[in-house]
């Protein structure tokens, strides 16, 4: 699967990674959900900071249609809300 990062870039990630992500985009849910700012910051930095790790940078070169975009790190909680489905940002 191809994740944008907004104001980063791409990164290859394999399908395998989802079930670890999707515990650190339910606690951004959940912090989401409880108004809980400082939560919020650490748990985005956090689930960026996983998918840069475990993904494959894509070139700059590269324009591969991303299936799933992220945040940026300096996203605010209002501005995530504003993209976050049902299901949170990573689908289940």
């Amino acid at each position: 699967m191809i994740v944008r990062i907004m104001g980063e870039g791409q990164v290859k990630l394999d399908d395998s990674h989802f079930t670890e992500l999707n515990k650190l985009d339910d606690l951004l849910l959940s912090e989401m959900e409880s108004g809980d700012g400082p939560g919020f910051r650490r748990t985005l930095h956090a689930l960026l900071d996983k998918v840069r790790e475990l993904g494959e940078p894509l070139p700059d070169s590269s324009l591969e249609p991303s299936e799933l975009i992220l945040p940026a790190a300096d996203a605010t909680l209002e501005e995530v809300r504003g993209l976050l489905g049902d299901d949170g940002l990573i689908p289940g």
